[in-house]
């Protein structure tokens, strides 16, 4: 059992009302990103036409922006469809050369 005092108790009940409002806050002004659909590494991939590794490029060097949830990589889609042209020159430039991306 852990007795506090009840002037600790309130500051802790204070700060979590804080907190609460916060996130309510928050989820007014953010709650319609449910409806957005963000894809996945494999979605990207598929939609790129690229390898896990070239999406991986794309992520480090600042090309794609990406979102990461408890270590899974989420993309808008808006950012991918920004990047397709991109991606198209540099697989022309990379088969000009006899590689691929």
């Amino acid at each position: 059992m852990v007795n506090i005092e009840a002037r600790t108790f309130e500051a802790i009940l204070s700060a979590f009302r804080t907190f609460a409002d916060r996130l309510d806050t928050l989820c007014r002004l953010y709650g319609d990103m449910e409806e957005k659909k963000w894809l996945d590494n494999q979605e990207v991939c598929l939609l790129l036409k690229v390898s896990p590794r070239t999406l991986q490029t794309l992520r480090e060097n600042g090309t794609l922006a990406y979102t990461q949830i408890c270590h899974k990589t989420y993309y808008k889609p808006g950012d991918v469809e920004s990047i397709i042209q991109i991606v198209e020159e540099r697989r022309k430039r990379a088969e000009s050369m006899g590689r691929s991306i």
